[in-house]
């Protein structure tokens, strides 16, 4: 199979005060096994909405989702259970993704348990997961307020890892840490993608993060993909005068 994701013209409506807003027109793209795409674009393009469609926290008002060949759009039940064994999300603010008056270590545990995974077994990946994304296991005690945003966005991505998943999506994951924080987080998500075989999908506003980690990038501008190619060929010598106008706002 050479499109492990394959999105397909995507569209959804959100209204306020009655007023029709467009937030994804019509985007179609590809994830590839093992590969790092990014998507770039201003707040409110669509970038996150696209995420959410995916993973089943929006329903588009059209088009199609399929995961290894399988629309995934109208799985329910089990069925959706299933997709969260494949594809997994990390999201912007990681305190805030956990429960605050749970553990980290429950956390993590919690997906475990719901796909049917005993006490124990969940317990013993859990530490290895600790292991994994290289925090120490008395973090599994630890709630959420007495972590560190970096810590808490390691925690996070052990609990994405959980299932053994296919494809990790980012929104955003790093841009509420510091510098030099992020560019652990992101060192050690190319870890894992490398270790492991894993596809990433890169949500971000930050063009020099995609540049340096991603394989491929999308552009997107008011709900469509406006331009898509290897990062370093899209920001240096950008088609669409959209791109030229992130690339220059960063210079």
């Amino acid at each position: 199979m050479d499109k492990l994701l394959r999105v397909q013209g995507l569209e959804k409506t959100f209204y306020k005060n009655k007023i029709p807003f467009k937030a994804v027109d019509g985007i179609s793209f590809d994830v590839k096994p093992g590969e790092c795409l990014g998507i770039v674009g201003e707040s409110g393009c669509g970038k996150s909405t696209t995420a959410k469609i995916i993973t089943h926290l929006v329903a588009p008002d059209a088009g199609s989702v399929l995961l290894n060949g399988a629309e995934t759009l109208s799985w329910k039940g089990k069925k959706e259970r299933e997709l969260y064994r494949h594809i997994q999300m990390v999201f912007q603010t990681p305190r805030e993704s956990f429960d605050p008056r749970r553990t980290l270590g429950d956390g993590i545990m919690e997906g475990m348990r719901s796909q049917g995974v005993g006490r124990a077994k969940a317990r013993e990946r859990m530490y290895e997961l600790l292991d994994q994304v290289e925090l120490e296991r008395t973090f599994a005690g630890r709630y959420p307020h007495e972590a560190s945003g970096g810590q808490c966005q390691r925690a996070a991505i052990a609990r994405a890892l959980a299932p053994g998943p296919q494809l990790v999506i980012c929104d955003e994951a790093t841009s509420a840490l510091d510098v030099t924080v992020q560019g652990q987080i992101m060192r050690l998500l190319k870890k894992m993608q490398s270790q492991q075989g894993l596809a990433l999908l890169l949500i971000s506003h930050d063009l020099a993060l995609v540049q340096n980690y991603c394989d491929r990038m999308l552009v997107m501008y008011q709900g469509r993909v406006v331009e898509e190619g290897i990062p370093d060929q899209v920001i240096r010598h950008p088609q669409e005068a959209y791109t030229q106008m992130l690339v220059d706002a960063v210079l």
